[in-house]
């Protein structure tokens, strides 16, 4: 077999760690795949004779392809400032799902793609390659045009932001008495209720992309326990339709109406109070992702 070939090979085989390379990266599973594709391109362009370690040196080339793609993302200024929700990973809520399992083997939850998303692409960069992949920083220097002790800064500044992301309890079981708690208190319209299972500075961010209107009239972010009660009163009857899912790891609600996705929200739970709601309500984005196979509405 000659390098061209084992490279390919190699490719195909780490797919699934290349994909979520992409996904950490970019933050939509759409344009990880985009991203994919362009990176099989380029292995197809390139001569890997002298590379002696192909996991690596393919893992830095969809790192490269990915932050050009967001380098132009930021030159378009795309996404909302405040209320953009990346793409979600949708489970069942008995946790048994092994494709979310292998895109998300390290558990990186919607708050923490939040945050992620608010990076500089180069620092993003470094904290996925390094942090998330463990890609040495002489791998990580030539992708940002840094020397690898700037290529560090770039990781260590970055993982200081990601120590805002909200982190759920590790119990799935307590996440669920939560989150069924909260749509019991939506449904049945109880106030008070919902302000106990809310922290008191709680954040919900809805994102309902540039097409028709999904909560509210826009993509907006809202925050402490009174106004975000408010809130999911306001959308109380569409809760009859909600169904419980897991969201990129943790418990949420995919909210599907006669079968048609409104919403998804990713619920992050600490210390047993919602801490962060994410919503996304975009129709578009909401049309690809994939909702079969999870539990019946309730």
């Amino acid at each position: 077999m000659n390098a061209h070939e084992s490279a390919a090979e190699r490719f195909e085989a780490d797919r699934t760690h290349l994909r979520a390379v992409a996904y950490r990266m970019l933050g939509s599973l759409s344009e990880a795949d985009d991203a994919l594709q362009e990176a099989w391109l380029h292995v197809q362009r390139s001569d890997a004779s002298g590379v002696r370690n192909l996991g690596g040196w393919l893992t830095t080339v969809v790192g490269r392809v990915c932050l050009d793609m967001l380098r132009s993302r930021a030159s378009r200024r795309e996404d909302p400032l405040e209320a953009h929700v990346p793409d979600p990973v949708i489970g069942r809520a008995d946790g048994h799902d092994p494709e979310q399992e292998a895109l998300l083997s390290d558990s990186v939850g919607l708050a923490l793609l939040v945050v992620l998303d608010a990076l500089p692409p180069a620092e993003r960069l470094a904290f996925v390659l390094h942090d998330m992949f463990a890609v040495p920083f002489d791998d990580i220097a030539p992708i940002v045009d840094r020397t690898p002790a700037a290529a560090r800064q770039l990781a260590s500044r970055a993982r200081r932001r990601v120590r805002e992301a909200a982190t759920p309890d590790s119990d799935l079981s307590r996440q669920r008495e939560v989150v069924d708690a909260f749509l019991a208190a939506s449904r049945a319209g109880d106030f008070d209720a919902l302000l106990a299972l809310l922290d008191p500075e709680v954040v919900l961010r809805a994102d309902t992309g540039t097409g028709p209107a999904g909560l509210a009239g826009a993509s907006q972010l809202i925050r402490g326990a009174r106004a975000v009660a408010e809130q999911a009163l306001a959308f109380a009857r569409f809760a009859q339709f909600a169904r419980p899912a897991l969201v990129n790891g943790a418990m949420g609600l995919v909210n599907a109406p006669e079968g048609v996705p409104f919403s998804v929200m990713g619920c992050t739970v600490t210390g047993g109070r919602i801490v962060e709601l994410n919503v996304l309500a975009d129709p578009a984005r909401l049309r690809r992702l994939d909702l079969g196979g999870l539990d019946a509405p309730r």
